[in-house]
């Protein structure tokens, strides 16, 4: 694969990037400043997948939080949420190259992979580059206390990065189960996305709890969301091929459910297609899914986080920034892709 091909920097001009249009346009320099490197492979790998596309929630969250929260304004001056967001960023990609090395994927966002282009080796190694860039830029931020959070969820998200692996190939976790690993995966850094967002603009107790809490459930909406599609969404929107999660036989609330609201027989097949992984019981699994509720139960529980999320709002006065969150908690259940 060739690297001399420059890679469009993901757009920043849909409705929930409006609010925050300036910071984000701030946050894209920043982010080519920072991924420079006297390593020219480190530059393209980092480069290639820091641009290739996604909706960048999670330095979204940081801007908009510390926006409503006054951050940034004329009384209360500053552009450490700037970098905030962008090391956050440089931290969720860093775990999208460990990620798709370790499940051996080639395709994402409807790209190749970095892995499948470069290799593993390089793959983990410039993941690794990315999260020491952030730390890095945690030092700039200059807050010990948003260190704190930042490290905290590393370790977090590693743990649930490690359950999720030993979860494979197992039919027999509980929804709690489910639920602590996706918490630990996938809304932790969310979590820490939003509650720095909230510290850096100097948030009451209350506020930053609150906002903590947002992006926790907001965190959790988008995951469910994101296994539901796997069952029922268009591939070519969504960048990958519908049943990849049973290809690697990971037991996500659709099959958990489904196993639990089916006859013994379907429970025994879904059963046997998470042992075995691979595609070969796809349409009939998928038809349980479906026929037993399993998918417009996770929707629902998608809904509950997405309306937990957005209580925690009334503890931020009214702005744009406040509204473009209550929007992107719906955006998180609506969305295709």
């Amino acid at each position: 694969m060739t690297t001399d091909t420059p890679v469009a920097t993901p757009a920043s001009s849909s409705p929930l990037h409006a609010a925050v249009a300036d910071d984000f346009a701030a946050v894209n320099r920043t982010i080519a400043e920072q991924l420079s490197s006297k390593v020219p492979l480190v530059e393209a790998i980092s480069g290639y997948i820091v641009k290739s596309g996604g909706k960048r929630l999670r330095p979204l969250l940081v801007l908009l939080a510390a926006r409503a929260l006054g951050y940034g304004s004329e009384q209360h001056g500053g552009d450490k949420h700037i970098t905030l967001a962008t090391l956050i960023e440089f931290m969720h990609t860093s775990t999208l190259l460990h990620d798709d090395v370790v499940d051996e994927s080639s395709l994402r966002r409807g790209k190749q992979t970095a892995n499948d282009a470069w290799g593993n080796a390089p793959s983990v190694l410039v993941g690794d580059f990315l999260y020491s860039r952030s730390f890095q830029m945690m030092v700039d931020v200059g807050s010990m206390r948003i260190m704190a959070i930042l490290s905290a969820a590393t370790c977090i998200i590693a743990e649930g990065e490690v359950q999720q692996l030993t979860n494979i190939g197992n039919p027999s976790i509980s929804e709690d189960d489910y639920f602590a690993t996706i918490q630990g995966k996938t809304a932790q850094l969310f979590e820490a996305a939003s509650q720095s967002g909230a510290v850096i603009a100097e948030a009451t107790p209350e506020q930053e709890q609150a906002l903590k809490l947002y992006g926790r459930y907001l965190g959790l909406a988008f995951q469910l969301v994101d296994d539901l599609l796997d069952y029922q969404g268009d591939a070519a929107a969504m960048g990958k091929n519908v049943g990849d999660d049973l290809a690697e036989g990971k037991p996500t609330l659709p099959l958990l459910r489904a196993m639990e609201k089916g006859t013994p027989e379907q429970a025994k097949l879904i059963r046997q297609a998470i042992r075995k992984g691979g595609l070969d019981q796809l349409d009939a699994v998928l038809e349980i899914v479906r026929t037993t509720g399993a998918l417009d139960y996770t929707r629902a529980r998608a809904e509950e986080m997405a309306a937990k999320a957005l209580a925690q709002l009334e503890v931020l006065p009214p702005s744009e920034f406040r509204d473009t969150m209550e929007h992107l908690a719906h955006a998180a259940v609506e969305r295709q892709t």
